[in-house]
């Protein structure tokens, strides 16, 4: 951080109700925050239609697409504007950030992520929930690559959802590991305000078995939750336990290394991330094993 307790996200903006929907619940997640609405304009730069028009009136190729490109800037423009204005609507203090884009989105959202040195990468995702989820390309793309911890918020949510932003505790997939202890860290430190769930997830025992750490009076809670493992593919596996405690607790957010090796069974986190992100109902923040995050 910089010196002052405000968080510092990135939004990728496209302007879609998943985008706008995102840049809500991370106003809620992380309230008073600095922010940078983002969006990559990518060819072919303008709207159909547009395009459309502009060919009927300029038949000379480079005059199309000059005009072409002038007008999509000025759609791209007035596009952002609207994230801003939703950011700033959320109690975010939010500027634009427009840059062309020639693909590779997701890549292109994490550097500008790192660029910023922002504490969190926000994106929307465009899935069907439960088992038939499916994260679209730039979501996938941003954690897989990003250097700085990346905030999926599903779309949509549902009221009871929705309603645990503002408060929910906040739940950690703990196996002890380096990504599991990044993902920890992290959360501890972007929200300090909130209690924490680490939920510890075996195949030895059954139920579930707590043990709180003692706080002092007025400060957050951290509680210990030891679960079974269902059936399924371990990754699988695992991401449903995190899914059923989050939903039992009440959870706002559900915070995943996404690399790190499980001392007992071998389970890499990398996959876990992957299979919380695409089964989840409730925002998900995947943090690197070594997150670059400036504590200035």
């Amino acid at each position: 951080m910089n010196g002052v307790d405000v968080r510092q996200v990135v939004v990728g903006y496209d302007g879609s109700p998943a985008a706008s929907a995102a840049i809500e619940a991370g106003a809620l997640l992380f309230p008073g925050a600095r922010a940078w609405i983002a969006h990559l304009w990518t060819p072919p730069f303008a709207s159909e239609e547009l395009r459309r028009r502009l060919w009927t009136g300029n038949r000379n190729i480079n005059v199309f697409v000059e005009a072409v490109e002038r007008e999509g800037g000025r759609e791209a423009d007035r596009l952002v504007s609207m994230g801003v204005m939703l950011a700033r609507a959320a109690g975010w203090d939010a500027e634009p950030l427009v840059r062309r884009s020639y693909g590779g989105e997701g890549l292109q959202l994490a550097e500008l992520a790192d660029e910023k040195q922002a504490d969190v990468l926000l994106v929307g995702s465009r899935g069907l929930g439960g088992a038939r989820a499916v994260l679209g390309s730039v979501s996938d793309m941003a954690v897989h690559y990003s250097p700085r911890p990346v905030l999926v918020v599903p779309h949509p949510l549902l009221t009871d959802e929705h309603a645990a932003l503002a408060g929910g505790p906040v739940l950690v997939g703990w196996d002890s590991s380096a990504g599991a202890e990044a993902a920890l860290t992290t959360a501890q430190r972007l929200l300090p305000e909130r209690d924490l769930v680490l939920v510890a997830v075996d195949s030895d025992g059954g139920g579930t078995e707590e043990a709180p750490a003692v706080a002092a009076a007025g400060e957050p809670s951290t509680t210990t939750v030891r679960v079974r493992a269902g059936l399924g593919t371990p990754g699988r596996a695992v991401a449903d336990a995190l899914a059923a405690v989050a939903v039992d607790r009440e959870a706002g957010l559900l915070v995943v290394g996404s690399r790190g090796r499980s001392a007992v069974r071998k389970i890499l986190l990398g996959s876990v991330a992957m299979a919380t992100l695409h089964s989840a109902h409730r925002p998900v923040m995947v943090v690197p094993q070594t997150p670059s995050i400036e504590a200035e």
